[in-house]
């Protein structure tokens, strides 16, 4: 530890420590905009700047290290000078189009335009007039915004080893593009979204396809359907000003409710049914012979990453769906049945934490009811607009129940929402099956957690499983390294697309922390230890389902409607 002085405060910290770090422990705030707490110093923005007594020029606050003694200054007026004129530079370059922004009132850029009070600027507004990218169903790039501060480049290539985004020319030239094409449909893209988060601006955002929905609310002849991911509820509240986790599932039914779904389901539903199906599967697969490890098939991203750079091992991945189209296939067939409602009214609206649903609800398989399965998918944060648009008071709202036949569900859907709960229901169920015994004990905590990779080896009356767990991209590559160099020791493997599983995916609430993923992590374990039965094979919808439909576990049924097969997605990307 040593000492430095910041603002006239006397504060010690690691002597590996920059200035930024310096002013954290000593409560000073220190402007920022390429600077991301996850991510290598750029030092391309230069916002931090501040005074070091001794030192001629201006130093960047974020990767300037402290030395023993140093005096530093963040507040003087040369100092918000050369910060007011750096903001100005990049609002020259940007579009001053906030009020249309999908960021307007949560953007860094913004921000700190209003913490600096820039209210002209003497510079002349020179936007490049760029298009925008909507060459996928789930990501939009709009370049004339980007302000070149190489967050999304990094989180694609640093913690999702994807390499879609890098920088092309140089200076005033410089462009953050799709690699290996003109947009991001050619590019290695897979659509996870962790780019959005890294974003500090609206240069990239989700596909929002909130008028899509309001149009089919307003189609008296449309039934509109929802069903809703388990990590929605644990983030929505962010979006809403409540704390994260706080949001009550049942006052959550009721609100979906008052903003104009007919009907409100839960992708917990076929989660569970995931489980009975993918377990069922697994065993099949160690019992007979099958390809092994087998993977999970639940994430949209990883499959896109499967797809893309690892075709050789698609034989691996489960033939499982995932929950959201799983429900998709039902509920225009199984659901609109016990209903005695016209599958082709049925507007079936699915409400994620991730952007690769939507590309996964437009894959051209996925319309094994005789329809397109899944006809809209919204992201938590579209959601969180509907609410605030709606203008609905979350204090006043009574608690709802949700719909029959496909709106109960078990403590392990629930946990599908973190990293290593796909692991951890499964094994619920499979020790169950395989041992005729009750497990007293539900917890699998070894698969619980922010580690990377997890493994461990369970024993099920003298059958040895060997499991593994992975979240974020790069982890996965790892992995999938492994087995494809035929050196995997697992059976079993739960990989996640995006950091801490489905609570940190790509239509979540923007954050760039670690420590909300684990707070929203939290949430989802509170809930599932809150509910009375927590395996998926407990599920009295579940079971009723396989009695009076389905009859059984990779049956014929099962496999017409909840299975499906992956493709090589591009053998030039390997």
């Amino acid at each position: 530890m040593i000492n430095v002085i910041i603002d006239g405060i006397k504060v010690s910290a690691p002597d590996n420590a920059s200035i930024l770090q310096a002013a954290e422990l000593a409560g000073v705030k220190v402007p920022t905009l390429c600077y991301h707490p996850d991510q290598a110093i750029k030092a391309n923005c230069r916002v931090c700047v501040c005074e070091v007594e001794g030192l001629p020029l201006l130093q960047a606050a974020c990767s300037t290290p402290i030395r023993d003694g140093m005096v530093i200054r963040t507040n003087t007026p040369a100092v918000i000078e050369a910060r007011r004129t750096i903001l100005q530079l990049i609002l020259a370059h940007h579009p001053q189009d906030c009020l249309n922004c999908i960021r307007n009132k949560n953007c860094e850029l913004q921000a700190l335009a209003e913490q600096y009070a820039i209210r002209e600027n003497p510079f002349e507004l020179m936007v490049r007039g760029l298009p925008r990218d909507t060459s996928t169903p789930s990501i939009v790039r709009d370049p004339d915004k980007c302000i070149l501060c190489r967050r999304c480049e990094y989180a694609c290539s640093e913690f999702q080893s994807v390499n879609a985004l890098g920088l092309e020319n140089r200076g005033n030239h410089a462009m953050i593009v799709p690699s290996l094409g003109k947009d991001l449909l050619e590019s290695p893209c897979v659509m996870c979204g962790q780019c959005i988060h890294a974003c500090p601006v609206g240069a990239i955002h989700e596909n929002e396809e909130i008028d899509e929905f309001l149009a089919a609310v307003a189609d008296p002849d449309k039934i509109v359907v929802t069903q809703m991911a388990p990590a929605v509820r644990v983030a929505i509240g962010e979006e809403v000003g409540m704390a994260t986790g706080d949001m009550d599932m049942n006052v959550l039914v009721t609100a979906l409710r008052q903003i104009g779904f007919d009907y409100v389901l839960h992708t917990n539903f076929t989660a569970d049914l995931t489980i009975l199906e993918e377990g069922n599967e697994l065993l099949k697969r160690v019992k007979e012979g099958g390809k092994l490890p087998m993977f999970t098939s639940c994430s949209p991203g990883w499959i896109n990453f499967c797809e893309t750079y690892y075709p050789d091992l698609l034989d691996n991945l489960s033939t499982c769906k995932s929950p959201q189209q799983m429900f998709g296939a039902l509920v225009k067939t199984y659901w609109a049945e016990k209903m005695g409602v016209d599958p082709s009214k049925i507007y079936s609206v699915s409400i994620m934490p991730c952007t690769a649903k939507k590309f996964e609800a437009a894959r051209p398989e996925m319309n094994s009811s005789g329809y397109r399965d899944v006809d809209l998918v919204l992201t938590t944060r579209e959601l969180g607009r509907l609410f605030r648009m709606t203008g609905l008071d979350f204090s006043r709202i009574a608690p709802g129940k949700f719909d029959s036949w496909m709106g109960a569900y078990t403590g392990a859907a629930v946990i599908f929402g973190a990293t290593g709960g796909v692991m951890e229901a499964a094994l619920r169920t499979v020790y169950e099956v395989v041992t005729g015994n009750e497990l007293k004990d539900v917890n699998f905590t070894f698969a619980r957690g922010m580690e990377g990779i997890k493994e461990a080896e369970i024993d099920l009356n003298g059958l040895k499983v060997r499991v593994a767990i992975a979240h974020g991209l790069a982890n996965a590559r790892k992995v999938m390294d492994q087995v494809r160099a035929g050196e995997s020791p697992y059976h079993f493997i739960e990989i996640m697309a995006c950091p801490g599983g489905c609570i940190g995916g790509g239509g979540q609430p923007i954050t760039k922390s670690n420590a909300k993923r684990a707070e929203r992590i939290e949430g989802i374990y509170k809930e599932d230890e809150g509910l009375l039965l927590r395996k998926s094979h407990e599920n009295p919808e579940v079971i009723q389902i396989y009695e009076e439909f389905l009859h059984e576990p990779l049956g014929h049924k099962s496999h017409e409607l909840l299975h499906t097969h992956y493709h090589d997605k591009n053998k030039k990307f390997l």
